[in-house]
């Protein structure tokens, strides 16, 4: 059972990759800058950064500098220092880079696909990969890189919505978005 289970999502994994090399083309982009520039589209301005964007892609930091320089080439990035910390540059995704991301993630196919399943089957598709993908991030120890509204940091005053790690105010913008410190 874990064989088929662990062949089928390998399989999707493998078409999703196939399906965004092919979109990617058009603008003359390698899959590890696609993934640059869609983890740049979805996450908060914590993880916005070429070290964050190394961790998230598991790669070399020379590697991925690479990647970023060619995305920024196309001006399908742009670097912007911080406001407060004129040491941290963030990385910003255009509106150029918005409007390939728009057209290519998810793929089309992929979406065509998805609209096959019934609303029931859609949710409880999403349901049991949340639950595989949470206890193998706890069994791989590997649990950075989520969703700021879940993670443990996150907390709701009478303010409106905190990080208690940094001590910030969140929008709710902010607590949709991917962190790097993201904590279960």
């Amino acid at each position: 059972m874990n064989d088929e289970l662990f062949n089928l999502i390998e399989r999707l994994a493998n078409l999703l990759r196939q399906e965004t090399r092919l979109e990617g083309q058009s603008l003359g982009l390698q899959p590890i800058q696609q993934e640059a520039l869609y983890y740049l589209s979805t996450c908060n301005r914590y993880s916005d950064t070429t070290l964050a964007v190394t961790e998230f892609l598991g790669l070399t930091k020379g590697t991925v500098s690479q990647s970023l320089k060619i995305l920024e080439s196309k001006t399908l990035i742009a670097k912007v220092k911080d406001k407060k910390d004129k040491r941290i540059t963030h990385l910003k995704v255009t509106e150029a880079g918005l409007e390939f991301l728009m057209k290519t993630c998810p793929p089309q196919k992929f979406t065509d696909a998805i609209t096959s399943l019934s609303v029931d089957e859609e949710f409880e598709t999403k349901r049991l990969l949340k639950k595989v993908l949470s206890s193998y991030q706890h069994a791989t120890g590997r649990t950075a890189f989520g969703v700021c509204q879940h993670c443990k940091f996150n907390r709701k005053t009478s303010d409106g919505i905190l990080c208690d790690l940094t001590k910030e105010a969140l929008s709710s913008d902010d607590i949709m978005l991917i962190c790097r410190e993201y904590v279960v």
